[in-house]
């Protein structure tokens, strides 16, 4: 018998197998890393690490390989068959349907790919998984991975249609708490809370940073549904893929069950098709040590053709890559100086204001402004930061298409505005007409957006129309109507013809459909690279939100705008952004959200919440975390700047650096600041810092200082600073703490309180009644300073004031000390305190 004879037997046992149900078929899938079963019904049963043979499947469960979505209804398979001549997988479900799915094994993952559904009439979605998992100490919810120590095990969609997470209303997850203890035995619950119990997010919801409320390691932030905790056995993580061609009724957004207090509400929304159906969903199953988790992304991206974004050379994933940024205010006289100054090449002109796209007006007058010469064009000024090899850009507000900066809304709106409902006129309408009664009240009745913005707008035509609700009852007539609202043109409309309720955004403005957000992707592309930019802060990313295609809409948008940006002659595109989602995940380089203490505060060495959770969220999902804005203080010691870089490079943490002349050149320790920045700045470069290094540097007890030693060698100096702060002028002994050996002292005392108080001078009593005197009168914000033998008083930024005669070798031993402030005369205000830092200097480790 020739072998294609061979094989068509063994189809034809393989479709008797599958038709009588009689044969027990096991199915094992494997890569370099992990073994797969899955039993003759088509469920995953076993997930082993190939090493050690340990089961990361919970044990007595099984996960469906696909399932079919009707509704809010899972089909599970009941019975698969596997041909491996052909890799190819046939699932029957209960209702009928055949499923033909392709399995590549590939040494990193299994490439699973839908090439067929049979019976598919009432078929919304495929689903893969959900898979179970024991693995839940990180959830990476934002891209659909678990892992722990160990082992990862995680998802990647090979398509644009195939996003993260199980169907939902919009196909996205929204921001809440629930208690999940990454270290049981380091952050142990207390007896009130349990694994997996949710919270609402904090505060009204509004301002950013109320978002953030829960201080506490076991309150993690959920930003997406690629991956859920599940306390009774670990966790699981799912994808999907949706037929769109199909218009949808979904109320949105979609809050998990038991979330009280939200603070912004589901509305009803229509969401109108595009051609992007489910037949091809692809993705790539890996299981892999987690040490391996962010190479093996990338191997499967290289391999399967995904958005691969480079920055000189690296992956914009690989933290080797990760870079803070100068996030510029004010005029830009110094900008390029100070850039080449601290070795940081990406600059965002916060200052120039926030971006709201209009292509009738690309740069709509705006100009870079300078305090010593001419305006200068952003084109211009673009290619000029380009010649100096530096990322410029600007930061906007993505599509938010506000009605007096943007003409696709006002006066002449376009069509292709995202809507939320749909139904037509019953009576003609004149242009004087304020009673516009309608076929049905449709969900009309419901104000604004889901953002809880009370923005009601009609488009009917070529025309704006304000209103306030609709009566319940026939006939349906729209309440307090303004007609030819924002300035467009009272039309004359047939009965019959079509209305619409506009899709809001939060600032009351309007949001592009699908089709003109393609439009804008590809305006975005051109605009970035006419004006000289390659770096863009997509703030209100949330604009591909509106639309009701989820990740589906920011993947469509983002490749939109990066194969225009290509097109235009544009090379490496730095994308940062309001927020992370699986959609944005591949294109964006960082997302420096929030600032100053809510972050992480470089003085006080100590995260914030917004920063604990953000931290959270990122690094789970192989992303950086963030210090948010850090915006450079004139006040900032050496060490205190030092720190943001230490601490940065020690937890693969990105930030921007906030920087304007005024504030820099008001700066006492702006020289020895800046050579500080430069130096860590060529060791991160360099991938100067181990592993061992890292943890060193994240140690929330100490600061570090680096100094160059040789063209690649470098001594890196631990700081323990003994830190009083709001303290009163009385006299108290200060306890200081040296653990390292005697050496030079070092101190630095500032006056707070209110202003325009006055402390007319003090006595600082140190070890062996060795005493300073600086018998003069100090104003609040002022500073005392004793450092490298001389003692000075400075101004609020540190910068010299009057030099003092002192004991040029005061020293502070081993072990501990005190010190004693007082003041010469009487303090008049009792709100008068001061601030003491005294900081010492440990052995240098040389790397």
């Amino acid at each position: 018998m020739n072998v294609g004879g061979f094989r068509r037997i063994i189809t034809l046992l393989s479709l008797l197998c599958y038709t009588t149900g009689l044969c027990a078929q096991v199915t094992t899938l494997q890569t370099k890393y992990a073994v797969m079963t899955i039993d003759n019904r088509g469920f995953i049963s076993s997930v082993r690490n190939k090493k050690n043979g340990r089961e990361y499947h919970p044990k007595g469960l099984t996960s469906a390989l696909m399932s079919l979505y009707t509704g809010k209804q899972y089909l599970l398979p009941e019975q698969a068959v596997y041909t491996p001549q052909q890799h190819e997988m046939l699932l029957r479900y209960p209702n009928g349907s055949e499923a033909r799915i392709r399995i590549d094994q590939q040494p990193e993952y299994l490439k699973l790919k839908l090439l067929s559904l049979t019976k598919r009439t009432g078929i919304d979605n495929i689903v893969w998984g959900p898979y179970k998992t024991t693995i839940s100490t990180l959830i990476g919810d934002v891209i659909g991975v678990v892992r722990n120590k160990e082992f990862a095990f995680g998802l990647l969609g090979l398509d644009d249609n195939t996003t993260g997470g199980p169907p939902t209303e919009g196909d996205l997850s929204f921001m809440y708490y629930f208690i999940h203890s990454p270290d049981p035995v380091k952050y142990p619950l207390p007896a009130h809370l349990k694994e997996g119990q949710t919270f609402s997010i904090g505060g009204d919801g509004v301002s950013d940073v109320a978002f953030y409320s829960q201080p506490e390691e076991y309150f993690r932030m959920n930003y997406g549904n690629g991956a859920k905790l599940e306390p009774a056995y670990g966790a699981t993580i799912c994808m999907h893929a949706r037929d769109r061609r199909k218009e949808q009724m979904i109320r949105f957004p979609d809050y998990p069950e038991g979330i009280e207090g939200k603070a912004n509400s589901a509305r009803y929304q229509l969401v109108t098709p595009v051609e992007a159906d489910y037949i091809g969903s692809s993705v790539a199953l890996y299981a892999c040590p987690d040490s391996l988790g962010l190479n093996t992304i990338e191997k499967i991206v290289l391999a399967e053709g995904l958005p691969h974004p480079t920055i000189d050379g690296k992956w914009i994933k690989d933290p080797v890559a990760y870079r803070p940024d100068i996030a510029w205010h004010g005029p830009h006289d110094s900008l390029a100086a100070y850039s080449g100054q601290l070795n940081i090449k990406g600059v965002q002109d916060e200052g120039w204001g926030e971006y709201y796209p209009n292509p009738a007006n690309r740069w709509k007058k705006r100009k870079i402004s300078f305090s010593g010469q001419e305006e200068m064009s952003i084109p211009a000024f673009g290619a000029l930061m380009q010649q100096q090899g530096i990322r410029y850009g600007l930061h906007t507000l993505c599509e938010f298409l506000q009605p007096n900066d943007n003409n696709d809304v006002a006066p002449v709106p376009s069509d292709s505005l995202a809507i939320m409902q749909r139904t037509v006129i019953t009576k003609d309408l004149s242009p004087e007409d304020t009673i516009i009664t309608v076929a049905d009240t449709a969900y009309f009745h419901e104000f604004g957006g889901w953002e809880g913005n009370h923005t009601n707008v009609l488009k009917i035509g070529k025309e704006l129309i304000e209103y306030d609700g609709i009566t319940r009852i026939p006939p349906y007539t729209f309440l307090k109507v303004k007609r030819g609202f924002h300035h467009t043109t009272r039309g004359s409309y047939k009965a019959g013809t079509t209305i619409v309720k506009l899709q809001p955004n939060c600032y009351r403005g309007f949001a592009p459909d699908m089709h003109l957000q393609d439009i804008y992707a590809d305006y975005y592309g051109k605009w970035l690279t006419e004006g000289g930019m390659d770096y863009i802060d997509f703030d209100g990313l949330e604009s591909c939100m509106y639309q009701g295609h989820g990740q589906y809409s920011f993947k469509r948008f983002f490749r939109g705008l990066f194969d225009s940006y290509h097109r235009n002659g544009g090379k490496y595109l730095r994308v940062m952004g309001s927020a992370v989602q699986e959609g944005s995940w591949h294109y964006m380089s960082v997302c420096n959200v929030g600032g100053g203490d809510h972050m992480f505060s470089p003085v006080k060495n100590k995260w914030g919440i917004e920063g604990k959770d953000m931290r959270y969220v990122f690094e789970s999902s192989y992303f950086p975390a963030t210090f948010g804005i850090q915006n450079y203080q004139a006040d900032w010691s050496l060490y205190d700047a030092e720190n943001l870089e230490a601490k940065s490079i020690g937890w693969n943490a990105t930030y921007m650096l906030g920087l304007s002349q005024q504030t820099v050149e008001a700066s006492g320790e702006k020289a020895a600041i800046f050579k500080a920045f430069h130096t860590w700045e060529e060791a991160r470069t360099a991938n100067k810092f181990t592993p061992a290094l890292k943890e060193r540097l994240k140690n929330l007890d100490y600061k570090f200082h680096l100094e160059k030693t040789g063209a690649n060698a470098f001594l890196l100096y631990p700081i323990k600073e003994n830190r009083f702060t709001a303290q009163t002028i009385a006299g108290t002994a200060l306890p200081l703490q040296n653990e390292f050996k005697e050496q030079s002292l070092e101190l630095s005392l500032k006056v707070t309180g209110p202003k325009g108080a006055v402390v007319q001078g003090l006595k600082i009593q140190l070890a062996g009644n060795t005493v300073l005197t600086i018998d003069k009168a100090l104003n609040v914000g002022q500073h005392v300073i004793y450092q490298n033998g001389k003692l000075w008083v400075a101004d609020n930024g540190r910068k010299l004031l009057e030099q003092i005669t002192a004991n040029s070798n005061l020293r502070i031993a081993k072990g501990q000390s005190d010190i004693i402030i007082a003041a010469l005369q009487p303090v008049q205000d009792d709100k008068v305190r001061f601030e003491l830092v005294v900081p010492v200097t440990g052995a240098p480790t040389r790397f």
